[in-house]
């Protein structure tokens, strides 16, 4: 898979922007600030209808305007689709396959796969249990889209179980809601675990490449005890914990138990991750985690494209090495930097100078 034309209007920096990508390596070299991360981010929001920058649409969108567009012409071995996203402001945003209109945006989900490296991959280690849980929960998009429908499903039905219990609602309002709460949670909680027994070795295998002193593993931490790949099995758990909660949960107008309350639990030796290891042990784990993901897809017969946004600056010479050799497995790879010192010699490419919105082949 792999972009060969991409086209935005009035989203971020850019009023219109035309640019005609080919397979391999894409540099776009610009000083912070200058435009290149808007770039990979509208890439970005194709793969996840959602910015990792922002919580809303109205930052994407270009001052004074009410709607952004990003277009990508994404180039399979035997077909080409033309995907466009409407951004709005104030309504929904609505989406276009070959030009036909299409009932809601997610039906876009699949057509542009992505793999992003950026700074922010940190939190990913020392952050909330939020960004361990978009991290997998994005892993079981990219593998199998329709999970999105079920992430979607189960957190739509949590916020209304959580409206109800702020209102002290009976018991009876409540078993609907009670239902599909377990029901979507215990799919869920089976879905990462299923993806967790292919990821680890696969995690494992990368982070002795990268950093063989200590090993490292992620252990999945429930809400429910035992949770297992048996998604009936989870929701019966969910289900009675939910009856056990139920005072705790009017108390507080939260719902207590779900794959929301759940975490990964990033281990180095015999001590946790986060508030232990060090920058470089930090990095290395963040780095296993995302080229773990990559070589998953790989081994699963997809080929994501590849996003490296700023990230080289952050890294010392091993890993960025380590991260520039994937780069040769990839159809294609976009990479952002700011000095065109901080990229590996290894990694050659068409190079792009972004400079106040304006995007020109070196």
């Amino acid at each position: 898979m792999l972009i060969t034309n991409l086209n935005l209007t009035n989203y971020r920096s850019y009023t219109s922007l035309e640019l005609q990508l080919q397979p391999g390596v894409s540099i776009f070299i610009g000083k912070n600030g200058e435009g290149k991360t808007n770039i990979a981010e509208s890439i970005l929001y194709l793969t996840f209808l959602s910015s990792h920058r922002a919580s809303g649409n109205t930052p994407l969108i270009k001052l004074g305007n009410n709607s952004a567009y990003i277009r990508a012409k994404v180039k399979y071995p035997e077909r080409e689709v033309l995907v466009e996203l409407e951004i709005n402001n104030e309504k929904t945003n609505r989406a276009k396959v070959n030009q036909n209109p299409v009932r809601s945006q997610k039906e876009i989900f699949g057509i542009v796969q992505t793999i992003y490296f950026s700074p922010e991959d940190l939190d990913i280690v020392r952050g909330d249990p939020s960004e361990r849980r978009r991290f997998i929960d994005q892993l079981l998009t990219l593998r199998s889209p329709r999970i999105a429908g079920v992430i979607t499903d189960y957190e739509r039905a949590v916020k209304q179980r959580n409206s109800l219990l702020k209102t002290r609602a009976s018991t009876d309002a409540l078993a609907p809601w009670d239902k599909q709460v377990a029901e979507f949670g215990g799919q869920l909680i089976a879905l990462r675990l299923s993806a967790l027994l292919k990821l680890k070795p696969l995690f494992n295998e990368v982070y002795q490449q990268i950093s063989d002193t200590k090993p490292a593993q992620i252990i999945y931490k429930s809400s429910i005890e035992n949770p297992t790949t048996d998604a009936l099995e989870n929701t019966g758990k969910i289900m009675e914990r939910l009856i056990t909660n139920r005072g705790a949960e009017l108390e507080r107008g939260l719902t207590l138990v779900g794959p929301h309350r759940d975490d990964l639990t990033l281990m180095l030796g015999d001590h946790l991750v986060k508030g232990y290891a060090s920058q470089g042990e930090s990095w290395s784990i963040a780095l296993s985690l995302k080229l773990a993901t990559y070589n998953l897809l790989k081994s699963e017969g997809l080929s994501p494209i590849l996003i490296l946004d700023d990230v080289f600056a952050e890294l010392d010479e091993e890993r960025r090495e380590k991260l520039a050799s994937i780069t040769q497995s990839a159809e294609q790879t976009l990479i952002t930097v700011a000095v065109e010192n901080d990229l590996p010699k290894s990694i050659t490419g068409v190079k792009y100078l972004v400079k106040s919105g304006v995007v020109s082949k070196i």
